[in-house]
């Protein structure tokens, strides 16, 4: 059961990935409550990533979620990936965190996937630091620095699980 939950997660993320798209009111919701330094962060994120993180921080507003703080690392908690990591580079990664590291060392052979596959890798502390140099508060770069491993056992275990179902 565990498996196929993993590989629909997969291909909803394949999907999403494909279709994704901001709106333009979604935007100017943002534009309304970010800085200008926020909103660019948000602004240079792949637009894959900039769904993902509205949907996140949707997930996070519907659990009761209203601290500006937490709100922000959910938005932003993947800017670290950049502009340019395409879909192959995320598609290898996702098979590796599965069926282990030899699946990423092998992709990071092909031409372009390397600096990508690094961007993932290391996008939590990239996103962190990111966030930091655009003005978030010290909670939201915490919040973003420790997504994967939450050391906030309230708000940290919220964006886990909302970035996982998202």
């Amino acid at each position: 059961m565990r498996h196929a939950r993993w590989w629909g997660s997969k291909v909803r993320q394949f999907r999403s990935y494909l279709g994704a798209r901001v709106a333009p009111g979604e935007r100017a919701e943002l534009a309304a409550w970010l800085t200008p330094s926020e909103l660019g962060l948000f602004d240079a994120m792949h637009v894959a990533d900039r769904r993902h993180g509205l949907d996140v921080l949707a997930t996070l507003r519907s659990q009761g979620v209203a601290e500006r703080d937490v709100l922000l690392a959910g938005l932003l908690h993947d800017a670290g990936k950049g502009s340019r990591v395409g879909l192959w580079p995320r598609v290898a990664w996702s098979l590796g965190e599965a069926w282990g590291p030899w699946v990423v060392a092998l992709a990071s052979r092909l031409p372009g996937f390397g600096p990508a596959l690094d961007r993932l890798r290391h996008h939590a502390e990239l996103s962190a630091a990111l966030a930091a140099a655009a003005g978030c508060p010290a909670r939201t770069v915490a919040l973003i620095r420790d997504q994967a491993a939450p050391s906030d056992p309230l708000y940290g275990e919220l964006l886990r699980l909302a970035d996982e179902a998202n």
